[in-house]
């Protein structure tokens, strides 16, 4: 990864880019969903050591994805926050039906956005 990013605008396509195939996304969400579930349970438990488990969950899923479905190198490693905020914007995407679009908008095209709307 060569470009430097100045803004989360710019960086969000680049984002969704390095995101292409659909297995990729599904392996984020499946992570993101789980983030979202161990903070709700820790929350409303009580137990908030579960807190901890929520970069292990969701990396776990998202590295994963990265190298063995996309082959590339996580953004998360030279841009984390900007990477966190694009994942939950993804994921939120993917929940309320927009993501095809937002992908289309990136330049990913055919049935990687076509499938980028299904849940």
């Amino acid at each position: 990864m060569t470009d430097k990013f100045t803004s989360f605008a710019e960086f969000w396509p680049f984002y969704l880019r390095e995101h292409s195939k659909p297995r990729t996304r599904a392996l984020h969400y499946i992570g993101t969903t789980l983030v979202a579930v161990v903070a709700v349970y820790a929350l409303v438990t009580g137990r908030y050591w579960w807190f901890a488990a929520m970069p292990v969950a969701g990396y776990f899923f998202a590295w994963l994805a990265h190298f063995t479905v996309e082959k590339n190198r996580p953004a998360t490693f030279t841009y984390p926050l900007w990477s966190l905020a694009a994942d939950f914007r993804m994921w939120w995407l993917w929940l309320t039906g927009r993501i095809g679009k937002e992908l289309r908008g990136a330049g990913i095209t055919g049935r990687e956005s076509e499938r980028g709307t299904e849940r």
